[in-house]
């Protein structure tokens, strides 16, 4: 709605129904109320004409009652234009809802899922690491013991082989130093 086709500020029937006048601002309803004037009365719907609104003048036209029944034409108009809106405000309102119970519904449906699926895992998993947490640890003692006992093989083998090389060495001088000894060339 253009702002030039909007109606001019004043009293006219409240767009939310009900049988009192709210206060239009030139474009926007304000939250200021009152009651109705006394010389206006209800006309029933059947018997309104086409250029009548819902509310009618009972002292004739061109009263206050005729004017205010052209707003009334007026405001019923942006009233279901307005009401249109909060169907549709409303509507998307018990979507989101909706749809937010729906969504808290299935987390707690799927919270509950895994830890039933947890606790039907737990033993099997715990059964399954300890034996094979006890399969590591006794390999991983065998393989320090091997460990030790091959670092301690070739400590004693290399010191055996040393000394072995070194008797070697001092009987071929000793055999060498008594050959010289006694050598013609000593002498």
């Amino acid at each position: 709605m253009k702002r030039s086709e909007a109606p001019r500020p004043g009293w006219y029937p409240d767009p939310a129904g009900g049988s009192r006048l709210r206060w239009w601002e030139g474009d926007d309803w304000s939250d200021r109320f009152r009651a109705r004037p006394p010389d206006m009365r209800r006309v029933p719907e059947g018997q309104m004409t086409p250029g009548q609104g819902a509310w009618a003048d009972q002292t004739g036209p061109g009263s206050l009652g005729s004017a205010a029944q052209q707003m009334g034409q007026q405001a019923g108009h942006y009233a279901q234009q307005y009401q249109q809106q909060l169907d549709s405000a409303q509507i998307v309102e018990q979507v989101r809802r909706a749809a937010r119970e729906e969504a808290q519904r299935a987390s707690q449906l799927f919270g509950q899922q895994a830890r039933a699926a947890t606790r039907n895992i737990a033993p099997l998993i715990t059964e399954y690491t300890t034996r094979v947490g006890r399969v590591i640890r006794f390999l991983s003692v065998v393989a320090i013991i091997v460990l030790v006992l091959y670092v301690g093989f070739q400590i004693w083998a290399q010191q055996s082989l040393f000394d072995w090389v070194g008797d070697r060495i001092d009987s071929l001088t000793d055999d060498t130093a008594g050959a010289l000894l006694g050598s013609p060339l000593r002498r």
